[in-house]
């Protein structure tokens, strides 16, 4: 079993910055993937980002090439999202997610969210 809680979630006004944060709990010592996911209100839900569990692989989903950054420090048991140059699209409610299998196909676990809401 794997626990997620993220944080790091505010309001930010457009072309801000801002960095979500995911710990892990309980299964940590598995060489699991790391994925981000969104949900605008009244949208479905869409893939943001996500890593291999030692940084060998990266995807970003194309509305956040070049402006989001994902990382995970596996000391800390912990991931991250840096998001740049914000616009009020990005509001969603960002979900960190868990692929124990490793290989980013299928995400099973997965935290609370966190709201980021980007005003213009």
């Amino acid at each position: 079993q794997v626990q997620l809680v993220e944080s790091g979630g505010g309001l930010v006004q457009a072309v801000g910055s801002l960095r979500l944060s995911c710990v892990a709990s309980g299964r940590t010592f598995s060489r699991y993937a790391i994925g981000w996911f969104r949900q605008a209100p009244g949208k479905e839900r869409e893939f943001v980002s996500s890593i291999s569990w030692n940084g060998g692989w990266i995807n970003y989903g194309d509305s956040v090439k070049g402006r989001f950054t994902i990382a995970r420090n596996n000391a800390k048991n912990t991931a991250y999202l840096q998001m740049n140059s914000l616009r009020y699209e990005d509001t969603a409610v960002y979900y960190c997610t868990a692929d124990i299998a490793g290989n980013g196909f299928a995400y099973d676990y997965w935290g609370q969210g966190t709201q980021v809401a980007v005003s213009s």
